[in-house]
């Protein structure tokens, strides 16, 4: 068959045009009329070169008044797609390749359906790709056992509205632009206060930084205390957030292990720009750093010039119990960063949490994060300043403690059975999940193949390491799910170990050298 003609493929686009139109749509004719011939330039469906039919001929096909037509191909021509040649007429322009391959042929191979301009496959940086591998895909909903989610069932939603409503309509003008402040004044007063009596922790109200979350936190510390190539300790397992702040900032990340003391400083390190360390409650270990630990991190930091990034992500919740004093109320020398966030205590939706810094970096770190990111939310703020000055937010972080509590006596219930026959849980003695050990990657992988199909997300801790392999095991978080829920999924987990562990021992009684 021979290929179709130019002029052939010109006469169903405009029948293909003339349909589009005819079809009740909102905007004007004339700009539905210039994309939808931008769209089939853009796509190669024009061949460049080919000469567009006369204004008066395309109009009276189109069924469109002259001037609807003039209107949409004078725009065309004045963004290149199309070039008008003097006693000629008016002809597809060829558009310039790029990068060996032409827009056209680019916007070709775009999938049926896509938008404009939407492509199969994009060239990413190796360090943005990288950073995907800390992602969570686009279809990634929180589970029964989902590390981090609190228990949003249990939020006083009708309190918090109420609170809300008022300090709307309160709210000065002023608020409503740009802000440079650092936070609303209430705000970091009260957060001063709870931070002083509840963790520990030194500071002014003038020394806290009102940031849109942890992450917001990581990634502006990292931007401007650090250079690319800089090196920072990590904890090895550690949390997958401050590595993707790490990552995309062009960082060196050197694991160091964690065993049961927290984090274990050798003396052959590297030196390090920052060293970002969960102290209270490892993630996702567990463990608390002893205070000889503390002593010699603060030692090495004050040894080397660098900057140590305390993240404080649940340290409220502990169970039998006072919360551990924070590592920043130890620090003589003004080299820790204190993070915290309200995204665990509260909502993960609030967008609110808070970095405590030390005084030569107030002003900096204020005006960085007002140009970044700038500074909002001030009525929320304004609102969760009340809620604390008032006792709600101490209240709430009882109730929800007597939550966790009975959450995770409930999940280690669950698994009690296959507890007894050797499997093994940490304490548990704070936080809003459990590490289940594994002796072996092979039952790893198949528990969360197994979960996939049950439709049961179970997060695999070697994914906390940032040397392959890692220690096998489960981080199982119990803080966003029912009791029922957790019953249900920590009874299936329990019957899925048994069975592999029963299926490991067959495997293994009639292998080589089993006995006959």
């Amino acid at each position: 068959m021979e290929p179709l003609s130019s002029q052939a493929k010109l006469d169903w686009v405009i029948d293909a045009l003339a349909m589009e139109l005819a079809e009740a749509a909102s905007g004007p004719l004339s700009r539905r009329l210039y994309r939808g011939l931008r769209e089939r330039i853009q796509a190669g469906r024009l061949a460049p070169g080919s000469r567009l039919p006369s204004s008066r001929r395309l109009a009276r096909e189109l069924c469109l008044g002259r001037n609807t037509v003039l209107a949409a191909l004078e725009q065309l021509v004045a963004e290149g797609f199309l070039e008008t040649r003097p006693g000629a007429g008016t002809f597809i322009a060829d558009l310039p390749r790029l990068a060996g391959s032409s827009s056209a042929s680019r916007l070709a191979s775009a999938p049926a359906g896509a938008a404009p301009g939407t492509a199969t496959a994009v060239a990413l940086s190796s360090r943005g790709t990288r950073l995907l591998g800390y992602s969570a895909g686009p279809n990634a909903r929180p589970g029964v056992f989902t590390p981090g989610v609190p228990a949003l069932d249990r939020f006083p939603q009708a309190l918090w509205q109420r609170l809300m409503r008022r300090h709307l309509h309160r709210a000065p003008t002023d608020w409503l632009g740009y802000q440079t402040h650092g936070g609303v004044p209430a705000l970091r007063e009260a957060l001063c206060d709870y931070l002083r009596l509840s963790r520990s922790v030194r500071c002014r109200p003038e020394q806290i930084l009102i940031v849109q979350g942890a992450q917001q936190g990581f990634e502006l510390i990292a931007r401007l205390l650090t250079d690319p190539g800089d090196r920072v300790w990590v904890e090895e397992p550690g949390y997958g957030g401050a590595k993707a702040c790490f990552e995309a900032a062009g960082l060196e990340m050197r694991p160091v292990p964690v065993d049961d003391e927290g984090l274990r400083v050798a003396a052959d390190l590297p030196e390090p720009r920052l060293i970002q360390v969960t102290p209270s409650h490892q993630y996702p270990s567990g463990v608390t750093m002893t205070l000889g630990r503390r002593l010699a991190l603060l030692e090495a930091a004050e040894r080397h010039g660098s900057w140590i990034v305390e993240d404080d992500y649940d340290s409220e919740f502990r169970y039998g119990q006072r919360p551990i004093a924070a590592l920043q109320g130890l620090d003589n020398g003004g080299r820790v960063l204190y993070v915290g966030t309200f995204s665990k205590v509260l909502y993960p939706g609030l967008r609110l949490g808070y970095v405590v810094l030390p005084e030569p970096l107030v002003d900096p770190c204020r005006r960085a994060n007002a140009r970044l990111h700038r500074e909002g939310q001030y009525v929320v703020q304004s609102a969760l300043a009340e809620f604390i000055a008032a006792g709600h937010f101490s209240r709430h972080v009882r109730r929800m403690r007597d939550c966790y509590r009975d959450r995770q006596a409930r999940l280690r219930e669950a698994l009690a059975p296959a507890v007894s026959e050797g499997l093994e849980l940490s304490e548990g003695q704070a936080g809003m999940h459990l590490v289940a050990w594994l002796d072996n990657h092979a039952t790893e992988a198949a528990l969360v193949a197994r979960g996939v199909d049950q439709g049961i997300g179970l997060s695999p801790l070697s994914a906390y390491y940032l040397t392959p392999p890692g220690r096998p095991g489960l981080v199982l978080g119990y803080a966003g799910a029912s009791e029922a829920e957790i019953a249900r999924a920590g009874g299936w987990l329990c019957r899925e170990w048994l069975a592999l562990r029963e299926e490991r021992g067959v495997r293994d009684a009639s292998g080589p050298g089993a006995r006959a």
